[in-house]
């Protein structure tokens, strides 16, 4: 799994014109599946998610989490974080998992994250043309994969 995650003072995701997710202070993790993931992935990675400390202390010091600071989160699946751009100048989506197995993988991450940060979260819907709104908070923006942790 490859995730980006943004700390964000809003965002919304919209499908069709309607509002589907919306929230304020969190952040926006954007979820990349891949055949090769499993529930320990899913495991790993909400727990890194949810416990990373990348909101600021009272003395503007990133030295908070999303369970200190009871931030909100909106989840969306996004294939293109996989895209292979080694060859050519069309990125090739081949690592991406297809959808009859990153759907099961993405619903069960959103049941893991939301049970790791004790509250809903918000999501896009899988599949569908999303448009995304956020106003990144600093900016912050970490890029973490479950395959290659740093």
């Amino acid at each position: 799994m490859r995730a980006v995650i943004q700390r964000v003072s809003e965002a919304s995701v919209k499908v069709e014109g309607e509002v589907v997710a919306k929230i304020d202070k969190g952040l926006l993790v954007l979820l990349g599946i891949e055949e090769a993931d499993t529930k320990t992935d899913i495991q790993w990675l909400s727990k890194k998610i949810c416990n990373l400390r990348i909101f600021n202390d009272s003395d503007g010091v990133m030295n908070h989490s999303m369970l200190d600071v009871h931030g909100e989160a909106i989840v969306v699946s996004q294939f293109t974080l996989h895209a292979s751009t080694k060859k050519g100048n069309r990125p090739s989506y081949i690592r991406a998992a297809k959808p009859e197995i990153a759907i099961p993988l993405y619903e069960n991450f959103i049941l893991q994250f939301e049970k790791d940060l004790g509250k809903k979260v918000g999501k896009g819907i899988f599949g569908a043309d999303m448009k995304v709104a956020l106003l990144n908070d600093g900016p912050v923006t970490i890029i973490i994969d479950t395959k290659n942790k740093e």
